[in-house]
């Protein structure tokens, strides 16, 4: 599946790159000023979103857009995280093919 996944992005014309974490690994709060869509490999990660008091659980095969500016955490699952991952310039999601978070 990881190799179908990056070619799945690449068809999008997105250039993924990976990153990996262990089990319970956290990211502060925080945003950036890019678009992100991020896939996960294998594992799991809770993308909580402090704005609204959301939490968005991803495992593998699932897929999250974030657009720049977006404060967000996470939570990095028992068993680790492989995800891929691609950075658009502002305002970029609104040109993909949406397709909502979660299993695509």
């Amino acid at each position: 599946m990881p190799g179908d996944l990056a070619r799945r992005l690449r068809e999008q014309g997105l250039e993924p790159a990976g990153w990996a974490n262990g089990p319970g690994d956290r990211y502060a709060a925080h945003a950036h000023g890019y678009d992100k869509v991020i896939v996960v490999e294998h594992g799991s990660i809770r993308f909580g979103l402090p704005a609204t008091n959301d939490a968005i659980d991803l495992e593998a095969g699932d897929r999250l857009e974030l657009p720049a500016g977006t404060t967000h955490d996470a939570l990095v699952g028992s068993d680790g995280v492989a995800c891929l991952e691609a950075h658009l310039p502002p305002g970029s999601l609104a040109g993909l093919e949406r397709r909502p978070s979660g299993t695509w």
